[in-house]
């Protein structure tokens, strides 16, 4: 299975969105240009449909 972590990691910084703080387990919680809701990426990400869930949530396109 691929771990797209990394990927999406990687497109949220050059989409301009930051690293707020470790939320509870494996997840991190990010914020993105223009939305005020925080929202959380988890450390090892799975599938493909979570990998775009967070960029939808992030404000992005779908990109896997």
């Amino acid at each position: 299975m691929k771990d797209y972590g990394k990927d999406v990691r990687k497109r949220l910084l050059e989409a301009g969105c930051w690293f707020v703080r470790h939320g509870r387990g494996d997840h991190d919680i990010w914020r993105a240009p223009g939305i005020e809701t925080p929202f959380t990426v988890p450390v090892k990400i799975r599938s493909r449909h979570t990998a775009n869930k967070i960029m939808k949530d992030a404000g992005l396109p779908k990109a896997f």
